[in-house]
């Protein structure tokens, strides 16, 4: 079943004295003062880079071993680097909160659903949602995505990406049901532009989508430019790049990573070749931790990939942002932010004021992210935020007469603050608590060692907050798409469940 649009979610911590309460209703409540458009000198423009299934453990800044990212590290020390920002574990929750500000409990899309491979009438609906690229168009942006998108089905919607928000567009279509072709994204990439979907023999994928940013750029150089560039780069299958000719998967990967590397100083250096470098801000992150078929070292520890899985190496992912002409070079940040932050901060530098943020045609969304500007400009070390969250563990969707419904009525979650960490299972009950300063790699389980009063009053905080998450978690919600020959069908074990 569907289940409404919550409006009234708060989050709350109990216990606080009359002035700490009324500063925490201030940023629970999504209230916060916003500065007004006109204390910013002019707006940037904005790149969004979004590598797929990459961990900090094959980032050379955050202390990898076994690889070199020579442009990667660059790009951190000419900004801020984040040491506590999370992504959800799996792609689609990961990139419908980027585009909302919203949580999977509240976007619906818990896990995750390849649109174009399984259909079943399911896909981003823009006129349900917050949508990021929607609002930058609107605030006076000429918008650009390139990459991967995988949440519609560019033969049942061909406009979809019009209709959200983007003016030009280059895209892997995603795997197609009975479309063989549309499996490659790497060589041979099948692609998707304003001039339909067709194979790009001899070409390289990534290659393509950097050349259709770049001249993007040298086009709208002149005028504030939101550019969204959710690579396909580093997620399997593991291939060979046009500087490599390796022999086996990790020798694959390293060389995929290399490549990201690679591609991420060209856009640099056509921002500088364009003029423009110094009033642009890059969000350079990743989806979620690298696939576990993977493993590398960092600080001296040997670490799995850890995507699908909500421990940090699966969740706890690279985020750098920089801003020459405003944000100061060579910083480290532990403010807490997560994925649902990127919309307000966008919108609140491109001077939209908080309240507009939250209204859209005439519909007013519920938003849970909060403005990290703050900390980019003044060097706040410390986020609007108490906690942060990822949720989803592992896939567990399935097609049934109502539609993609998720099989957890409650999904799996974790809620951290810069020290601790508490794991919440489908009962919502709480599973496990970790310091993670204390116990890096997370092989400790504190529940039943509650000795100390900081321990005790840690939990007390994070065990708090589950009571303000709604019982039910939402499902996706879209006007379905017309039935296609290609849906998923509904499996026995959709039927099984939507029994219980």
């Amino acid at each position: 079943m569907k289940y409404p649009r919550l409006t009234n979610y708060r989050s709350a911590v109990p216990d606080m004295n009359k002035s700490t309460c009324i500063a925490l209703l201030i940023v629970f409540s999504g209230c916060w003062q916003t500065k007004p458009a006109t204390s910013l000198p002019s707006r940037p423009n904005i790149l969004i880079i979004l590598i797929d299934d990459l961990g900090k453990e094959w980032i050379s800044h955050y202390g990898a071993a076994d690889i070199s990212t020579p442009a990667i590290d660059a790009l951190a020390k000419s900004g801020i680097t984040f040491s506590n920002a999370y992504a959800m574990p799996q792609c689609t929750p990961t990139r419908v909160s980027l585009l909302t500000g919203q949580y999977p409990f509240r976007h619906g899309w818990v896990n995750h659903w390849d649109v174009p491979r399984w259909g079943g009438g399911a896909h981003f609906d823009e006129t349900r949602y917050p949508s990021l690229g929607k609002e930058m168009k609107k605030a006076g942006y000429a918008t650009c995505i390139a990459g991967k998108w995988q949440i519609d089905d560019f033969r049942v919607e061909p406009d979809a990406l019009t209709k959200n928000g983007f003016d030009a567009y280059c895209m892997w279509t995603g795997y197609e049901s009975g479309v063989a072709a549309s499996a490659n994204r790497y060589q041979d990439p099948y692609l998707y532009t304003k001039a339909g979907s067709k194979t790009h023999t001899g070409a390289f994928g990534p290659d393509v989508f950097k050349r259709f940013i770049i001249d993007f750029i040298h086009k709208n150089k002149d005028n504030p430019m939101f550019i969204y560039y959710p690579m396909v780069l580093t997620h399997t299958p593991f291939v060979n790049t046009p500087d490599s000719n390796e022999a086996d998967n990790l020798g694959k990967h390293k060389a995929m990573v290399a490549y990201t590397d690679r591609i991420t100083g060209e856009l640099v250096k056509a921002l500088e070749d364009a003029g423009i470098r110094d009033n642009t801000l890059i969000i350079w992150t990743t989806d979620n931790g690298t696939t576990g078929a993977i493993t590398g070292t960092r600080n001296g520890f040997s670490v799995k990939g850890g995507k699908s899985k909500t421990i940090e190496s699966g969740i706890n992912v690279p985020f750098l942002v920089s801003w020459p002409k405003k944000i100061s070079a060579n910083r480290v940040s532990d403010a807490l932010i997560d994925f649902t932050d990127i919309f307000p901060t966008c919108l609140e530098l491109a001077g939209i004021p908080e309240k507009k943020q939250r209204d859209s045609e005439n519909e007013r969304f519920e938003i849970d992210g909060f403005s990290f500007r703050d900390v980019l400009i003044h060097g706040d070390q410390s986020s609007q935020r108490n906690w942060i969250l990822a949720m989803g563990g592992g896939n567990n969707a399935a097609l049934t007469e109502n539609g993609v419904e998720n099989q957890y009525l409650f999904r799996d979650r974790v809620v951290r603050n810069k020290q601790y960490k508490l794991y919440i299972n489908s009962k919502r009950e709480p599973e496990k608590f970790i310091d993670l300063l204390a116990d890096p790699m997370e092989t400790t389980n504190l529940l039943d060692s509650l000795h100390t009063e900081e321990r005790k009053r840690h939990f007390k905080q994070l065990r708090e907050i589950i009571p303000t998450f709604p019982e039910k978690d939402s499902d996706p919600d879209y006007l379905p798409n017309p039935s296609q020959p290609w849906d998923v069908p509904i499996t026995e074990q959709s039927q099984v469940w939507k029994k219980q």
